[in-house]
């Protein structure tokens, strides 16, 4: 059994990170500093804003900071380096959950009438796919674990883990969805290919449909290195397959630690609470008018 402690690479699909999703024009070194610089300054009140810093504890506590990266950006098909558009149908997917948010963002904006107004990742209940691969602010190490017949991946930030069969097994039946979807995996040559389908269309990434379709590869191309990449496949959402990647690096050094965290916290009890107090006074208002 190989039992491989990897480490992602720094970046990411967020602004907390160094690599840019898709190609931009601010590629050039100062400007690239730049941004990193301004990650520096807004790191301490992540969680928060800078009028209401809940408190995002010491700076060591982050693995984003000058990221030793590979690529200037992550996608790598089209080769011009930019996600394809999406459909109209995706688009008018996108505008109903918009609608459906009334305004809010799922995070730091409501109304929030229940746990079901904020995100997944907030709640957390998933990142999906390949969300659970993307490297964020910490909590960036997974565990790839290799057995008869099976790989399983195990990741730090909300302590999932995949399960993906390699005995050639169908996929299950397309009336059974998950968060994570439905992995396959094969072997071509010295590359694990993973193939996903069967997603719920509410973890689907990048507003994906439940006909999203993933492959991913795992290359080694040097000693405790991996080669990672993801193509989408969606004719409900974009005009055509696109794919990016990144590079994941064993590091024995960062072994996984708990991520405490669940739907019931604090957290999401006290977002409650205060919606509710609000709501009382904005009918108290009502009321004495």
């Amino acid at each position: 059994m190989k039992d491989r402690r990897t480490h992602t690479e720094q970046g990411g699909a967020n602004q907390h990170h160094r690599i840019s999703m898709r190609h931009r024009q601010d590629g050039k070194p100062e400007q690239r500093e730049q941004r990193a610089e301004r990650q520096r300054e807004t790191a301490v009140t992540i969680g928060g804003t800078s009028e209401n810093d809940t408190g995002a504890g010491p700076p060591h506590w982050y693995e984003n900071y000058d990221a030793k990266n590979s690529r200037a950006w992550m996608v790598s098909d089209p080769p011009d380096g930019k996600v394809p558009a999406t459909t109209d149908e995706a688009k008018k997917r996108a505008a109903a959950v918009r609608a459906a948010r009334r305004g809010g963002d799922g995070y730091y904006i409501g109304p929030f009438d229940g746990p079901e107004d904020l995100t997944l990742y907030v709640r957390c209940i998933t990142r999906g796919l390949p969300g659970s691969m993307m490297p964020a602010i910490y909590g960036n190490s997974y565990q790839i674990v290799q057995g008869p017949g099976w790989v399983a991946i195990r990741y730090e930030m909300v302590h999932e883990t995949r399960l993906i069969p390699l005995d050639g097994r169908p996929h299950a039946s397309d009336k059974l969805h998950s968060y994570m979807g439905d992995a396959r995996g094969h072997w071509e040559g010295d590359t694990l290919v993973v193939e996903t389908t069967n997603f719920l269309e509410k973890s689907a990434f990048g507003g994906a449909s439940d006909r999203l379709k993933t492959t991913e590869r795992f290359k080694p191309v040097r000693k405790g290195v991996l080669d990672w990449s993801i193509t989408f496949d969606d004719a409900k959402t974009w005009v055509r397959p696109w794919t990016f990647g990144m590079q994941l690096t064993r590091d024995e050094t960062q072994p996984i630690f708990e991520y405490a965290c669940h739907e019931g916290n604090e957290g999401l009890q006290g977002i409650l609470i205060a919606e509710r107090l609000k709501d009382k006074e904005t009918e108290q208002h009502s009321h004495s008018n």
